[in-house]
């Protein structure tokens, strides 16, 4: 008889967005006037860019032909790309890294869910709250989280991020094996300060825990002190990796291509305390062995970023989001909302008017204007009270939900 692992009805019945997604389709069917503009999920809409369309044209053109066909890529990536990461991504910030710390994969979400396999399921684990649902889900399957208990995990150190503090995550008074950290920050859109990052360091060092710095959305960072990488802190390739996207950088979430840098100096330590084994190499077997690789065409496109016209158009691409951030800030301040984030990242983190939890306020949203945000508390404890909404729409649409908005909340007055 085969056993089901249990850990996984542990978890609720749906993930967070799928969740949305039924509300919001029920509602469709029984409003089939209203036309709903979707502000929730973080997906792009606006087409890749020029240049990485040439670029996949012409990969797909190279299969064509038996002299350029590509068959099984190396399950690190292609050195073309591999190498184009450090010299634009790396480089320019003083940071060295070598082509074998670099590991290209299908997207972000697939590596932050999967990296926990090359560490032990017992190890205790630290999340930024609200934080991505993935980091703590991915925990729950493999029975790291512990149990669910009034809404938190046992085996979870939440470390709030609110108003209150600045959104700036208190440093833990005791030793957490795994810390999770996302900057900017998904979903409250806030940002570490250099001075922030290098107090976590410093902890991870002197703790010997391992930080997973999810920096997704680095691209979008538009003030010159705030870092892009964890690796520009001294001292945080002996107890970080680092993951990257192209998703929301380049319009990737249907292409799919991403990375994750695990150093060579980084490593963890057995049960008995005898040995340290290096993880980079850890990474490497399990890749091999379960995963085959990144699509040759999707590398070519993701390569094809870093060309001089291909940042260009990329950097057109993140000033269009940006602009919609700023409009959707600016809009909702005027009509009295508290808003945070939307200047460093593509996501706003609104405060619900009158202490209205996150679903209530949702469905209000949804119902009066049909208009689709994403309720906090979906994050983790401490985002209650507050609703996600992104920049990713198409201006027109950004323009029309702050119309409606605006003329729901006069009408209430």
């Amino acid at each position: 008889m085969a056993l089901v692992n249990e850990h996984f009805l542990k978890l609720s019945d749906s993930y967070l967005f799928a969740d949305i997604a039924r509300k919001v389709n029920a509602f469709k069917v029984s409003h089939p006037q209203m036309r709903v503009i979707s502000l929730g999920i973080g997906d792009v809409t606006q087409p890749l860019c020029p240049t990485v369309v040439d670029a996949m044209h012409k990969a797909v053109d190279e299969m064509a032909s038996a002299d350029t066909f590509h068959g099984y890529g190396p399950e690190h990536g292609y050195d073309f790309l591999r190498e184009a990461i450090i010299k634009n991504d790396f480089a320019p910030r003083g940071i060295h890294l070598d082509p074998s710390e670099v590991f290209v994969n299908d997207g972000a979400k697939s590596d932050t869910g999967n990296i926990g396999e090359i560490v032990r399921w017992d190890n205790s684990i630290g999340v930024t709250d609200p934080i991505y649902p993935v980091y703590i889900d991915s925990n729950v399957m493999c029975g790291r989280a512990g149990v669910l208990e009034n809404g938190r995990w046992s085996n979870v150190n939440y470390l709030p991020c609110t108003a209150e503090n600045g959104f700036v995550p208190q440093i833990p008074d005791h030793r957490v094996d795994m810390i999770y950290l996302c900057y900017p920050n998904n979903p409250t859109g806030t940002v570490l300060s250099k001075a922030e990052l290098k107090k976590w360091v410093k902890y991870a060092l002197a703790n010997d825990t391992l930080i997973l710095y999810d920096a997704a959305y680095e691209a979008y960072i538009q003030d010159a002190d705030i870092p892009h990488s964890i690796y520009e802190i001294r001292g945080a390739k002996q107890c970080a990796i680092e993951f990257r996207s192209y998703s929301k950088t380049a319009g990737f979430t249907g292409v799919r291509c991403g990375y994750t840098v695990i150093p060579k100096e980084l490593t963890a330590v057995t049960l008995d305390g005898k040995q340290r084994v290096p993880l980079n190499h850890l990474w490497e077997r399990r890749q091999s062995t379960k995963f085959n690789g990144t699509s040759y065409i999707s590398q070519r496109a993701a390569a094809a970023i870093y060309t001089p016209e291909g940042k260009r158009q990329v950097r057109d691409t993140i000033a269009y989001y940006m602009q919609n951030a700023e409009l959707l800030r600016e809009s909702l301040t005027q009509m009295g909302f508290e808003v945070f984030g939307g200047r460093n990242a593509p996501y706003l983190w609104v405060k619900t008017p009158h202490g209205i939890d996150s679903w209530r306020f949702f469905e209000q949203m949804l119902y009066a204007v049909g208009v689709v945000c994403t309720p906090g508390v979906g994050f983790g404890p401490s985002g209650e009270g507050y609703v996600r909404l992104t920049a990713f729409g198409k201006r027109e649409d950004c323009e029309e939900a702050m119309r409606r908005i605006g003329e729901w909340i006069r009408s209430t007055h």
